[in-house]
């Protein structure tokens, strides 16, 4: 028996049949050895394929790290750069300047904490029947009230907490006699007091961004919720609102409901060259919040006079849908209602209600210059803070951090009085924001020039 590995098929040319043929063990080794050949070169073909792939891939990710590391080099690079011109050109700070810089602004921060946490203890113990008795949840109670809450009283007081913090690290400074060491080197006073302005002023551009951009829009809801949760017999109507709601038209409304939006005995007159030329009345009229156009009314049982000279027009109807530049919050001013409002708004609302010849603005106009004034203040009570407790005492911090904490609260008071002159005695705003930071600009100084040499 001949197996098929041993044999080939041999054709024959006179009887057109096949014969098989035997092959030699030497023919059939060279065979066997050239299709191993071919397929191990085969083989070897796939493999440097897939071997050069693979390094083009990883040549491709080495490419990309070393971008990546190059574009973080030159970040640094220019990072260092930056920093030097700030530090060498700008701000020349030493090693004592990023010391007292570090001091004042932890211990910024570390008064914060412990004084608003202080505050939230004692509001929940004085709040917590009034949100259980009004079904106030969980999620209300810390997002909407809690999560606001701290920083718009974080801000309120920042010019108390900046002047606790000057005046608890300083006197440590000074009891531990690093500011007489300080002193001995020949570092002058108003040398010292640079890392305490720099600062001051992070503190005050900060607490400027936030309240005028930032905290307004948290306010609204603290605003809301404590109306809702916290507030009883909160005011939802007014009377006699009379407004211009645009050049020459003038609006009057005896009784608005903020509840349903509804107001009562509703007159609009339109004048031309000093001259009534038309006027309207109506039982009751009705602001439509969800149109998708602004300043949608709906007045019912409404009468129109059109005076045309000698002539009068008379219409009347059950219905109209009408548009009449006003919305209810341009004569529904609720109590707090100007700390919810952005600087620009702010700004654009005193404005607009300026030209409609509104009165009731003074509080707006007071809120918008106090922001300025209150992140100003920070700078002056800094100064106060430092001159006051840079002198080394026998009997510690105890006078100094009383001292501070009573001007503190005086410059809160004088505050809130400057207001009420602003609101009933006619004195401008913008002075009346400014007034505390005059007097406590005084007293700064005097301490400035009492401070050690």
């Amino acid at each position: 028996m001949i197996e098929s590995s041993d044999i080939t098929l041999n054709y024959n040319k006179d009887n057109n049949n096949f014969k098989p043929k035997q092959l030699s063990s030497i023919d059939s080794g060279n065979s066997c050895s050239m299709v191993k050949s071919t397929l191990s070169t085969k083989e070897s073909d796939v493999d440097n394929i897939t071997i050069t792939s693979k390094e083009k891939n990883i040549k491709a990710n080495n490419e990309k790290e070393g971008s990546h590391i190059k574009n973080r080099f030159k970040l640094k690079e220019s990072w260092k750069l930056f920093k030097e011109f700030i530090f060498t050109n700008i701000l020349p700070l030493k090693k004592i300047d990023r010391y007292l810089i570090s001091k004042f602004l932890s211990t910024y921060i570390f008064v914060i904490l412990i004084i608003i946490s202080i505050a939230i203890v004692f509001d929940i113990n004085e709040n917590i029947d009034k949100f259980v008795s009004r079904n106030a949840t969980l999620k209300q109670i810390v997002f909407d009230y809690y999560v606001n809450f701290v920083p718009y009283y974080s801000n309120l007081f920042s010019q108390l907490f900046v002047f606790v913090s000057v005046i608890y690290f300083t006197t440590k400074l000074a009891e531990n006699s690093e500011i007489i060491a300080m002193m001995s080197t020949g570092l002058s006073f108003p040398r010292l007091l640079r890392p305490y302005i720099i600062s001051s002023i992070i503190i005050s551009c900060l607490t400027f961004y936030l309240s005028s951009y930032v905290i307004p829009e948290g306010s609204e809801k603290l605003i809301k919720f404590e109306n809702t949760f916290k507030k009883n017999n909160v005011r939802t109507y007014t009377t006699n609102v009379q407004l211009e709601v645009d050049k020459g038209v003038i609006a009057y409304i005896g009784r608005y409901e903020d509840r349903v939006k509804t107001g009562y005995e509703f007159f609009l007159d339109k004048f031309k060259n000093k001259k009534l030329v038309s006027h309207l009345q109506a039982n009751t009229i009705r602001y439509d919040s969800l149109s998708e156009e602004p300043y949608h009314w709906i007045l019912t049982n409404y009468e129109i006079r059109d005076l045309q000279g000698m002539r009068e027009i008379l219409s009347s109807g059950s219905r109209l849908d009408t548009i009449i530049k006003m919305e209810p919050q341009d004569f529904m001013i609720t109590k707090g209602q100007q700390e919810t409002l952005t600087s620009p708004k702010l700004k654009q609302y005193i404005n607009r209600q300026k030209e409609r010849g509104f009165a009731n603005i003074k509080e707006f106009e007071f809120e918008y210059w106090k922001r300025g004034a209150s992140s100003f203040a920070i700078i002056i009570l800094t100064i106060m803070g430092a001159s006051l407790s840079a002198r080394k005492r026998k009997n510690g911090m105890g006078i100094a951090l009383g001292i501070g904490i009573f001007l503190s609260l005086f410059y809160i008071m004088f505050q809130t009085v400057s207001k009420t002159f602003a609101v009933n005695l006619n004195i401008h705003p913008m002075l009346a924001a400014w007034m505390p930071n005059i007097f406590f600009s005084i007293i700064a100084y005097i301490l400035y020039k009492k401070a050690p040499r």
